[in-house]
C-alpha cells in the first residue's frame, strides 16, 4: 500500500527525519491559506498522486506569491496527472501539498527496501539525485552505493560512513545522514515498510540534510497490525479492478494485453500467462481466484474481468485439487449468462470432478470452448483474441 508524499513526510517527522514545513490542501483557497500560514516568499505546489515523474508532467510547480500558489492548485486539483509511471489514464489529483521553498545546494538519492534474496534491508544511495534512478542504474551504475543491514547486527557506523563518503558529504553532513539512516531503518521495522525512497535528499546551503521528497510503501500483508497506516489508504489512486478484487479476496493485477486470465493458484497463473505469451498473445491481467474458489467468487471474477474494454478473449484455467471442477463450471456458466459475455471463453479444467465440470459446460448451451490441456487452451485463446505468431 502506497502513501502520499504528505503522509510519508508526516511519518518522517515522527521519526525525526528532517523535512521542509508543508501543508496539504484540497481546494485552491486551502492552498492559498496554507501558503500564508507557512510564510516566506517561495513555495512549491505538488500534486499528490501515487506515481513518480510528477515534475516532468507538470505536477510540481514553484510559486512566488500566494496568488500564484492558488492558481497552481486550481490548475492541478480535479485533474488527472499522467506521468511515465501512471499509465495513459493518469491518476486523479484530489490533494496538493504546499511546501516552503528550500535552499538546495546538492540533490542526492536515498532508498531503503527489503532485499528478499538477501533477507535484509538494502540501503541504496547515489549522488545523482533528483533524476530517474533507473536511468542512473542503467548508464552509470558505479554512482549507486549499496549496503545491507543484517537483522541481528543492525545498521553499523562504518556503513553510514561508507555511504556518506560515497555521497561526498563532509563530516557534519555525514553525521546528519547517519541519524536519518537510523531513523529510517527503525521506521522500516516498526511500520512494516517494504520501500522508503527519498528523491531528492538535499543538502541545503547551510549544510543541513533534508528529505525534499518522500515515498513509502507498506507491506500489504502486514496491514492487519498497522491499522493507523491502513486508514491512510487512498482507494482513488488504485486500479478500480484491483480494489474491487481485494474486497472479494481475489488476487488481481491489471496488465496491458487483451486475453483475460482466471486461474486458481499463483504459480499456475504465472505459467498460464507465460504460455499465452509463448503463443504470441498478451495477458490482460493476473487473476488468482485462490485454492478455495467458490461459484460466487468465480462469478465476481468474471464481472471484474469484463470491466476491461481491451479484453478480446477469456481463458479460464482451473486445477481442481481443493476446489471441485463442477463448482467452478457452475460459476463460469452463471457468470457467462448474467454478465452478457460477448467475447470467446476458453475453459480448461483438470482435477476433482473434472468429468462433471465438463458436462456442465457442454450442456449449458453457451459458447464456451473446452480445451484439452494448458497448451491447447493458450493457443485457442490467442487465436480467438486475434493474435498469435
Amino acid at each position: 500500500m502506497n502513501l502520499h508524499e504528505y503522509q510519508s513526510k508526516a511519518l518522517f517527522a515522527e521519526y525525526g527525519v528532517p523535512v521542509p514545513e508543508g501543508r496539504v490542501a484540497q481546494s485552491p483557497n486551502e492552498a492559498a491559506r496554507a501558503a500564508s500560514l507557512l510564510g516566506g516568499g517561495l513555495w512549491v505546489v505538488k500534486a499528490q498522486v501515487h506515481a513518480g515523474g510528477r515534475g516532468k508532467a507538470g505536477g510540481v510547480k514553484l510559486a512566488k506569491s500566494v496568488a500564484e500558489v492558488e492558481a497552481h492548485a486550481k490548475g492541478m486539483l480535479g485533474t488527472r496527472l499522467v506521468t511515465h509511471q501512471s499509465g495513459a489514464e493518469g491518476l486523479p489529483v484530489d490533494h496538493v501539498y504546499v511546501e516552503a521553498g528550500s535552499d538546495i545546494a546538492r540533490e542526492l538519492y536515498l532508498s531503503l527496501l527489503v532485499d528478499r534474496g538477501a533477507e535484509q534491508i538494502a540501503i541504496m544511495a547515489s549522488a545523482a539525485g533528483g533524476v530517474d534512478i533507473e536511468e542512473v542504474a542503467a548508464k552509470t551504475p558505479e554512482k549507486i552505493f549499496t549496503v545491507h543491514v543484517h537483522p541481528a547486527a543492525g545498521l553499523q557506523d562504518f556503513q553510514c560512513r561508507r555511504l556518506g563518503f560515497g555521497l561526498g558529504l563532509d563530516k557534519p553532513e555525514q553525521a546528519e545522514l547517519a541519524r536519518i539512516l537510523r531513523a529510517l531503518v527503525r521506521l522500516m521495522h516498526e511500520c512494516d515498510a517494504g520501500l522508503v525512497e527519498i528523491n531528492p535528499l538535499i543538502v541545503t546551503g547551510d549544510g543541513r540534510v533534508v528529505a525534499l521528497d518522500a515515498k513509502i510503501n507498506i507491506e500489504e500483508n502486514a496491514l492487519y497490525r498497522q491499522q493507523r497506516l491502513a486508514g491512510m489508504r487512498d482507494a482513488a489512486q488504485e486500479d478500480e479492478r484491483e480494489r474491487r478484487a481485494r474486497e472479494h479476496d481475489l488476487n488481481y493485477v491489471s496488465l496491458d494485453g487483451n486475453i483475460a486470465c482466471m486461474v486458481n493458484g499463483a504459480g499456475l497463473a504465472m505459467a498460464t500467462m507465460d504460455l499465452i505469451q509463448l503463443h504470441g498473445g498478451e495477458p490482460a491481467n493476473f487473476l488468482d481466484v485462490g485454492g478455495g474458489a467458490t461459484a460466487e467468487r468465480v462469478e465476481e471474477a468474471f464481472n471484474i474481468i469484463l470491466t476491461n474494454a481491451n479484453v478480446k478473449a477469456i481463458l479460464v484455467n482451473i486445477f481442481g485439487g481443493i476446489v471441485r471442477c463442477d463448482l467452478i463450471a457452475e460459476g463460469v456458466v452463471a457468470a457467462v449468462r448474467k454478465a452478457d459475455v460477448r467475447v470467446p471463453v476458453v475453459v480448461r479444467l483438470e482435477g476433482t470432478n473434472v468429468g462433471q465440470g465438463k458436462q456442465l459446460l457442454a450442456e449449458s448451451g453457451l459458447k464456451i470452448i473446452a480445451a484439452d490441456g494448458l497448451t491447447d487452451a493458450a493457443s485457442k485463446a490467442v487465436e480467438l483474441a486475434g493474435g498469435g505468431s
